[in-house]
């Protein structure tokens, strides 16, 4: 590769780096304004009380936001060996086709992440679970995502996303459907990695900035770091310790307290109506 043409790959890599960081920018941006929204009050619900057109765009924001810095290095590797290949006269894929099939992954589990939030949901309406045992359950989730990353599968992936070179020389594929793959496989890889992280932002919050952040963090750190699986385990520890704090004493769950917040403004006005009404501690015919 002569002096130009190195020229010319960097300004195409940094381009692409800084539309990535921009991408997850906005998406954070918007990510803080729909937290300090409306819907804010329903984070103690799974589904945030959004329909699945709705809940599928915040979740497909959230991954751009938490996972766009996480995929670069991969990203940048794929331009440029397709940068190469067209320098010596080779067949180009631009590099969002590969993109395009790493957020098809992302955005098919937010589909699924949405189909077990209301499964979640109607089985708490059905047996009546109390805030205190909805907590504990959430408390089980963190311990499994504990336990998850201590295990074999965890670390498989894990080495797969740390080394991106590695995934291009075995599972290269051409043209656009090869590229289409490619990125399928490696958001495969990633959701295999970080699945369960995702799993402790329902019971944590799904609009939990602080917890979004120190998720994002962590994945970051686990990919491109040398100390990433040491901080793998840290978490492991850090979560397993947390989630059963959480089972013995459920008020800790931060969506205990929305959970309780939410409810208390809910009857503060069934009250005032009441009263209002003149009906005292009688229920009015219109509320029968």
């Amino acid at each position: 590769m002569d002096r130009d043409q190195a020229r010319v790959l960097t300004v195409q890599r940094n381009t692409i780096l800084g539309l990535l960081l921009a991408l997850a920018a906005v998406a954070w941006a918007l990510l803080l304004g729909w937290r300090h929204s409306e819907m804010d009050m329903a984070m103690a619900s799974p589904t945030m009380g959004l329909h699945a057109p709705l809940f599928l765009a915040i979740w497909v924001t959230m991954m751009v936001a938490m996972m766009f810095p996480t995929a670069a290095p991969m990203i940048l590797v794929f331009h440029r060996l397709q940068a190469g290949r067209r320098g010596r006269g080779g067949a180009f894929v631009p590099t969002w086709v590969f993109v395009a099939g790493y957020m098809l992954v992302w955005a098919l589990a937010g589909i699924a992440a949405y189909a077990a939030a209301l499964a979640a949901e109607a089985a708490a309406a059905s047996v009546a679970l109390t805030p205190e045992i909805s907590a504990r359950i959430g408390g089980a989730v963190l311990v499994a995502a504990g336990v998850y990353q201590l295990s074999p599968l965890k670390d498989l992936c894990l080495s797969k996303c740390r080394t991106p070179v590695g995934i291009i020389m075995t599972s290269w594929r051409e043209g656009i459907l090869g590229a289409l793959r490619m990125g399928l496989l490696h958001g495969a890889y990633c959701l295999g990695c970080c699945w369960l992280l995702f799993a402790i932002l329902f019971p944590l919050g799904l609009m939990n900035i602080a917890a979004m952040a120190a998720v994002t963090a962590l994945v970051f750190a686990e990919k491109t770091q040398p100390w990433g699986r040491r901080a793998a385990q840290a978490v492991a520890a850090a979560l397993i310790v947390y989630g059963a704090l959480v089972v013995g004493m459920p008020q800790i769950l931060p969506t205990f307290a929305v959970g309780r917040d939410t409810a208390a403004p809910a009857a503060t006005g069934m009250q005032m109506h009441m009263d209002m009404s003149g009906h005292g501690g009688a229920v009015p015919p219109s509320l029968r």
